[in-house]
């Protein structure tokens, strides 16, 4: 009897130690995160500079991959461009991709994907800019997914592009038995060949 009463005493206090194991592993986890958008290693831009064959302006944030756990966030200087996996432009600023104002590019996430996604601020595109590719990405209203031959150039390089990967959520090329998706991303990057550089 004393021995069932010694294993269940332990027993409990062996749950009770993996339970606070687990807890305060939990509480630490953040710290092995690498990449977590918020805690990532940054430049502010003090000066137009061009970064992935990209003209940027002065205040524009260039996010990175986090590489240590000791990195700290907003950097002195710029890190180096393999890196780089988000561009941002100041509140208010965009610039031109495919004669559409766009706002930020991001890296893919799935590093077995080589491009980025685009987004682009409809509401700064001017009536008399517009062109079918344009209409067409409006349709969907949502990041552009674009595939690319050389990771290094986020530029609007026809050369560069592959593929129109994504459009927003309901117009992906994963989708292959679905004909309209594909379709309608078929078109889209017709059109984006036919706008001039």
């Amino acid at each position: 009897m004393e021995r069932k009463k010694l294993v269940i005493i332990i027993s409990i206090i062996l749950l009770l130690l993996i339970g606070s194991i687990y807890a305060y592993m939990n509480a630490l986890g953040s710290m092995w995160v690498l990449n977590k958008p918020d805690e990532s290693p940054y430049f502010i831009t003090t000066e137009s500079i061009t970064i992935k064959n990209i003209p940027l302006p002065k205040g524009t944030k260039i996010t990175y991959k986090k590489r240590f756990f000791w990195e700290k966030y907003e950097q002195e200087k710029l890190l180096n461009e393999e890196n780089v996996t988000d561009i941002s432009f100041k509140k208010g600023v965009t610039i031109d991709w495919g004669g559409v104002p766009i706002t930020s590019i991001h890296k893919f996430y799935n590093s077995k994907m080589k491009g980025f996604s685009v987004n682009a601020d409809f509401d700064k595109l001017n009536n008399t800019k517009k062109t079918q590719f344009s209409n067409l990405w409006l349709r969907c209203n949502d990041n552009l997914g674009i595939t690319v031959e050389n990771t290094n150039d986020w530029s609007f390089n026809k050369k560069n592009i592959l593929d129109i990967e994504s459009c927003g959520v309901n117009n992906q090329r994963y989708f292959k038995e679905d004909k309209n998706q594909q379709r309608f991303l078929d078109e889209l990057y017709s059109q984006l060949m036919k706008i001039k550089d």
